[in-house]
C-alpha cells in the first residue's frame, strides 16, 4: 500500500519549505489565490490520508499509527496555510480597496 510518508523528517522539511516559499510569493505578488493552493493541497492530502486510513487492511495495520501521524500534519499544515491565506487575503483587500472576505482577525494582524 503507498502511503505518502509525510512523518518522514525529508519529506516534512520539503513540504514546509514549498509552502513557506509559496506563502512568501503570495506575500510578494499580493494575490491570495497563491496561498490557497497548499491549503487545498492539504486538504487532498488529509482526504486521501483518511480514506487510507479507514480502508486498511488487516494486513496493514501496523501502519495506522504512521497514517495517524500525518493526519495529525496535514491538520497542522492547514492551519498554518488558512491563517496565511486570511493574512495574504487582507493585505490584498488593503492594497485593492476592496471588503476582505473575513474580517474578524483584524485584531490579530494588527499585532503582526
Amino acid at each position: 500500500m503507498f502511503i505518502l510518508d509525510i512523518t518522514n523528517v525529508v519529506t516534512l522539511l520539503l513540504l514546509l519549505i514549498v509552502t513557506v516559499l509559496l506563502i512568501f510569493l503570495g506575500h510578494e505578488l499580493k494575490k491570495s489565490y497563491i496561498t490557497a493552493i497548499p491549503l487545498f493541497a492539504f486538504l487532498a492530502l488529509l482526504v486521501s490520508h483518511v480514506v487510507q486510513l479507514m480502508t486498511l487492511s488487516a494486513e496493514y495495520s501496523d501502519m495506522s499509527s504512521k497514517l495517524t501521524w500525518c493526519i495529525v500534519l496535514d491538520f497542522a499544515f492547514i492551519f498554518i496555510s488558512f491563517l496565511s491565506y486570511l493574512w495574504i487575503d487582507d493585505i490584498e483587500a488593503k492594497r485593492t480597496n476592496k471588503k476582505s472576505i473575513d474580517d474578524s482577525l483584524e485584531w490579530f494582524w494588527k499585532e503582526v
